[in-house]
């Protein structure tokens, strides 16, 4: 079982900046393909971003290529999003989550373990 919480969320302004974390247990994290999710009111949940289990791979939404970034801590079981040059339309829920295949992913499908999300606002 790998349980996922995600920390960070907030209220910021247009333009500034967030950084999520996203602690894991399980002494395999080092294995798992991680990726971030998002939800706004009213829509369906979106890719965001993902890394492979080596940090080697990353994948990104158009929407928010160049102003975010994953990584992650394999010693501290933790993956990081961070957001840079904020817009109204990112506000959302966002939600960590790992597939035990390692590969990271645009598809929710593929994911086996999913965190409660955190609630990220951008005010205009």
């Amino acid at each position: 079982q790998v349980q996922l919480v995600e920390s960070g969320g907030g209220l910021v302004q247009a333009g500034g900046s967030l950084r999520l974390s996203c602690a894991a247990s399980g002494r395999t994290f080092s294995r798992y393909g991680l990726g971030w999710f998002r939800q706004a009111p009213g829509k369906e949940r979106e890719f965001v971003t993902a890394i492979s289990w080596s940090g080697g791979s990353t994948y990104y939404a158009d929407s928010v290529k160049g102003r975010f970034t994953i990584s992650r801590d394999n010693a501290k079981n933790t993956v990081y999003l961070q957001m840079n040059s904020l817009k109204p339309e990112d506000t959302a829920a966002y939600y960590c989550a790992a597939d035990l295949w390692g590969g990271g992913s645009r598809f929710q499908v593929e994911y086996d373990y999913w965190g409660q999300g955190t609630q990220v606002t951008v005010s205009s």
